[in-house]
């Protein structure tokens, strides 16, 4: 375990409150990134900020966001900060934003899964939990997700629907998906929590969002540590 982050750590709690830091403990424990969330080219604010609402909520600590020809704008009304609380990575720099992503969560160990009506989908109550980690894919509501994910794609998955409506709009896709998803993963016997490294260094990102003029505090931490 890094002995830096784990004495900044320490040495920036003392400025937080007592209760603030129990939430931190309380909290920590149910993070996940055995699932993760990919958004791509969402353009509503209040979709684009439930879903980072839901996915904070329901403990998915990663959402990747895809920008192609829209930019990700949540609305601080409706996320009611739940930004501050997660780990969010843009795709924006490439020519293709979606193979990039794709590409980067493949070399950490990712199954591609495509929210998307297909011939071989299954339901997502359906889906084998135990073969890997999902990075679980949503579009657009008039769109759908783009060609590049649905061929990329490992494997597919729906949500039941008995309306005349065809689809639900992707924050309430998302939230369903990962009520269902994190409900099985926590009665399962998969080891889908944090490990001691991704804690510490979770919790030192939510210290440094919590106290306030963290970065000078930790200026001071370095001067007294580097005088020892």
């Amino acid at each position: 375990m890094d002995n830096y982050s784990k004495e900044l750590y320490e040495y920036l709690s003392k400025f937080a409150t007592e209760q603030r830091m129990e939430k931190f403990e309380s909290v920590i424990q149910e993070r996940t990134r055995y699932l993760t969330i990919v958004v791509e080219n969402v353009y509503q604010p209040h979709n684009a900020s439930a879903v980072l609402r839901s996915a904070e909520c329901f403990g998915v600590q990663d959402v990747h966001i895809i920008e192609n020809s829209n930019k990700y704008n949540p609305s601080a009304d409706i996320s009611l900060g739940a930004h501050q609380w997660l780990s969010l990575t843009r795709h924006s720099k490439t020519e293709n934003n979606s193979l990039s992503c794709i590409q980067a969560l493949k070399k950490n160990g990712y199954r591609i899964v495509a929210t998307s009506p297909h011939k071989n989908d299954c339901l997502i109550s359906e889906i084998d939990l135990s073969k890997g980690k999902i990075a679980l894919f949503f579009g657009t509501e008039i769109d759908g997700l783009s060609d590049t994910i649905l061929n990329e794609a490992d494997e597919f998955v729906k949500i039941p629907m008995y309306g005349f409506t065809e689809s639900f709009n992707i924050s309430v896709s998302a939230a369903v998906s990962m009520y269902e998803l994190m409900k099985r993963l926590r009665e399962s016997k998969i080891e889908w929590r944090l490990t001691a490294a991704e804690l510490l260094a979770l919790k030192l990102d939510w210290v440094k969002e919590s106290v306030k003029s963290s970065d000078l505090l930790e200026k001071e931490f370095r001067k007294q540590r580097n005088a020892e």
